[in-house]
């Protein structure tokens, strides 16, 4: 289990963590994933915006490690319950294989930017998710420090 709190002007909305990230998404996409604006702090910015953005460690049964709001609401899960679940639980059992496949495929590529799949919310409740961006995150020192994605298409499921 991952103790974090949640994202605050205290922790700086976990800057530091985004801006990996971001920098990742920017070197492996050669594109900005957004525009900064100066009114708010980048961390803030990424936690309320309007796409899912979510991330996950190197454990070997990966654990989520960030969840913007979008992503939190999506899922419904708050902060405390979504940062250190096993990410392998956003997916239903019967799509877990396939999402394994995709990880692999970022881990060998460094990343997919047209994913498409479907998750479950902590009710129960479908969605499908389209147009996803998975990539590998590296830290300053081109280290592998985990896996993100991001997404702003999605629809639920009957």
């Amino acid at each position: 289990m991952l103790d974090l709190p949640v994202p605050s002007p205290e922790n700086d909305f976990y800057e530091t963590h985004i801006q990996l990230l971001l920098h990742s998404y920017r070197q492996l996409l050669g594109k900005p994933l957004l525009e900064s604006y100066a009114s708010l702090s980048l961390g803030q910015q990424v936690y309320q915006a309007d796409f899912a953005l979510l991330s996950h460690n190197t454990a070997a049964d990966p654990l989520f490690n960030y969840a913007n709001q979008t992503a939190q609401k999506l899922f419904e899960l708050p902060w405390p319950e979504f940062i250190g679940m096993p990410s392998r639980f956003s997916a239903e059992p019967v799509n877990r294989e396939e999402r394994e496949r995709l990880l692999n495929q970022v881990a060998s590529q460094g990343y997919i930017d047209n994913y498409a799949g479907v998750r479950i919310a902590k009710s129960g409740k479908r969605f499908l998710i389209e147009r996803a961006v998975v990539w590998n995150v590296y830290d300053s020192s081109q280290r592998y420090y985990g896996q993100a994605a991001c997404f702003s298409d999605w629809r639920l499921l009957p």
